[in-house]
């Protein structure tokens, strides 16, 4: 098949979990025999046009938070009409609106919905209004939906009435890594505990901060991360510090294998994403057999289950950090089990046979019927944030 992968920032990834899945099932895919053509922001002169045997299309972007992805995902879907592929996959469903130019062109459209984006709290109230409106042209107009998480799925089914295909994402093994580059960090292994994430409110970086602050742990914590487009959290989260000096931010590390060593030797990885699904930053930590405490929604009780601990408040947060401390040994044993739990259910072989199902059933005109495990319904699930809040 002629692929297109359209809404994302291409690759190679360095950013989200739209683009490690782009890149890990799209290299895949075109292992399987298929021609991928992947839709890149930016670039210049020297811009690759191949990246893993994957065409790379590189085409501009209006540089502001609320017009970035849809004045790309726009150029990018005019271009695709001009040499239809035989299967589109348009990831985030905010690019709904432009699905009728794909089916003009007769291209069969499956939308990768991703989490409840209109929950976010980047987004004003017109921001909000075009993520719900662009949720019911998702389902009314894209052949196939798909969701990274059965809390999705089952939103979609219970608000919306709509059947999606689960394909979630995979987890990398990287528990074996190195540790040569802790020292650049002034970190030793097992020495720290880490947060992972944008600086945005639903992520909770301030409430793991807060909790930190409060508890008596010795470790230190690692903040890592920035947003490209920063209303302030930012400001707020450092505030939540305190100027306590075992907190230390480190920015943004674009350095996988750094932020793969970070990962794999801290004591505890605080995750507090809420609202986007099945999260790449999770199954990464869990992976990579850092004991995982996350923020007490159905979808990271998904990934982790029993062996993660969760959160709601920051006394929560401190509780599990003297529990990391007082009892290294069970910690440890927690992130190994979570471990192999992920790499046994998050599999990239695996959801790349997934996605070449749904791929083989959009273009068939059967992409609205999902199949095997991958439509099976989730169990009702109690995702705090995932309210309709009308």
């Amino acid at each position: 098949m002629k692929i297109a992968l359209i809404g994302t920032r291409g690759v190679p990834a360095r950013y989200g979990g739209f683009e490690t899945a782009v890149e890990e099932v799209g290299r895949r895919l075109v292992d399987r025999g298929h021609q991928v053509t992947v839709y890149c922001r930016g670039g210049g002169a020297d811009a690759p046009a191949r990246h893993l045997g994957m065409d790379l299309v590189h085409l501009p972007a209006v540089r502001h938070r609320t017009a970035e992805t849809l004045s790309h995902t726009t150029l990018s879907v005019l271009h695709q009409a001009l040499r239809p592929a035989d299967v589109a996959i348009v990831f985030n469903a905010a690019n709904a609106p432009l699905l009728p130019v794909l089916r003009a062109r007769r291209i069969p459209t499956a939308v990768h919905v991703d989490g409840l984006e209109w929950q976010r709290g980047k987004w004003g109230r017109a921001g909000r209004a075009w993520y719900r409106r662009s949720e019911r042209l998702a389902v009314r107009l894209a052949d196939a939906l798909i969701a990274d998480a059965r809390g999705i799925q089952d939103y979609y089914r219970q608000h919306h009435g709509a059947p999606s295909w689960f394909i979630p994402y995979g987890a990398p093994d990287t528990a074996a890594v190195g540790s040569d580059k802790l020292a650049g960090y002034d970190l030793r292994p097992d020495g720290y505990h880490l947060v992972v994430a944008r600086m945005e409110p639903e992520n909770h970086v301030h409430l793991s901060v807060q909790g930190y602050v409060r508890s008596r742990a010795e470790l230190p914590l690692v903040v890592v991360g920035g947003a490209p487009y920063d209303n302030g959290y930012g400001a707020d989260v450092r505030a939540a510090a305190g100027g306590d000096p075992r907190v230390r931010f480190l920015g943004p590390v674009w350095d996988q294998d750094a932020l793969d060593q970070l990962y794999a030797h801290s004591r505890t990885y605080l995750h507090g994403h809420s609202v986007g699904g099945t999260n790449p930053s999770l199954l990464r930590a869990a992976g990579a057999a850092a004991p995982v405490t996350a923020f007490d929604v159905a979808f990271n009780r998904e990934v982790v289950a029993e062996e993660g601990r969760y959160f709601s408040t920051a006394d929560h947060v401190a509780e599990a950090l003297h529990e990391a401390e007082d009892d290294p040994s069970a910690t440890a044993g927690r992130g190994r089990r979570a471990r192999e739990l992920v790499l046994r259910r998050y599999c990239w072989d695996a959801v790349t046979e997934d996605y070449e199902q749904l791929l083989e059933a959009t273009r068939a005109g059967t992409g609205h019927r999902p199949t095997g495990s991958c439509a099976a319904p989730a169990a009702p699930l109690s995702y705090a944030s995932a309210h309709d809040d009308g």
